[in-house]
This record gives C-alpha cells, structure tokens and sequence, in this order.
C-alpha cells in the first residue's frame, strides 16, 4: 500500500501545448492544516527524489515541525511515482512521455494546494535542487500567496552545465527500446 495519496488533475495542457491525459500528481502530507489554513509549507521534491527522500528533514523540534506547519511534499513529475514514464500509459509511456518543465509542476502542485485543501496563503515554499527551483517558481508565479522562499542548494534557473549532464543520462534511458 502506497505511503502517499494522489491528486487527480485530468487532461493538464502542458507548457509545451501537449494534452496529457489523466495526469496525476503523488504527494504527502505532514501535520495538520489549521483553521486558518496558514500554517502551510510546500516541500517539492528534486529531481529524480520522492517525498521519502524530504522526510529526513521534517520532525518535532526541526525547521519543518510537523506539530507546527502542515507540510505538503508534492512529488515532481518524472520521478515514477507522479506521472512518469514508467507508470503512464501509451503514449506517454517510456520513452513518449512528454517535455515537462518546472512551470507545469509548480502550476499542478498549484491546483492540488488550493483545489484540495483550499489554501489561498502559504507561509513557505523550500526545496533542495530542482525543488529549489521550483520554490524561485512558486515566489515568481504567485507572489501574492506565498509569503516567503526558502531554495537551497538551486538556482533559479538550470544552467548549460546542468542541462548537458542531465541529457547525458535522459539519452541513454531513451535509446533503450525497453
């Protein structure tokens, strides 16, 4: 039994003009939202990590206190347990899946916050890495919600450097007909 729920979005229109259909975004959540609803951080995951690999990081007396914040992980997509390419069907299965970019994470984890929980404020965005990048996302995109950013480790952008040791990888993944 999966550790995690799972927020149904329908056919998402990518950023690429790609439909994906019947997307769905994995996440996990920590503490409990007040009544206020403002007791909120956001915790993307980084590249290729889950929402197991932020837990370290969440505990009673820590930065992200669970008795404090309620804390959601939501998990990039890509990363096999949101939709990924080894768990979409045809034809973004394997090596169809589609061109994803942070903006349609932060976009999705967007609608999961407030379409689900029905959050209009959130006191904090932090990340490591790629979940960096997408806190310098969710301060840009909507600066009006999120009360403060807190990357790590990340930029706001991925620089040439990064982008070629990425595709590196990504290329011998696809080039396997399995």
């Amino acid at each position: 039994m999966p550790d995690y729920e799972t927020f149904k979005l329908g056919d998402v229109q990518l950023q690429s003009g790609v439909v994906f259909k019947d997307m769905r975004l994995a996440y996990k959540t920590y503490g409990t939202l007040n009544a206020r609803k403002d007791n909120v951080v956001v915790f993307p995951t980084f590249y290729s990590g889950s929402h197991a690999d932020n837990e370290p990081l969440i505990g009673k007396g820590f930065a992200l206190d669970p008795q404090k914040y309620f804390i959601i992980i939501p998990n990039m997509f890509g990363n096999g347990v949101s939709s990924s390419p080894s768990n979409s069907p045809r034809p973004f299965a394997k090596a169809g899946f589609p061109h994803i970019t942070l903006y349609d994470n932060v976009m999705c984890q967007h609608r999961l916050v407030t379409e689900k929980f029905g959050i209009k404020r959130i006191a904090l965005v932090c990340g490591f890495s790629m979940g960096a990048q997408q806190a310098f996302h969710w301060g840009a995109l909507f600066p009006d919600m999120v009360e403060r950013i807190m990357p790590w480790c990340g930029s706001a952008k991925t620089s040439r450097h990064n982008f070629v040791f990425l595709e590196g990888g990504k290329a011998a993944l696809t080039a396997d007909a399995a």
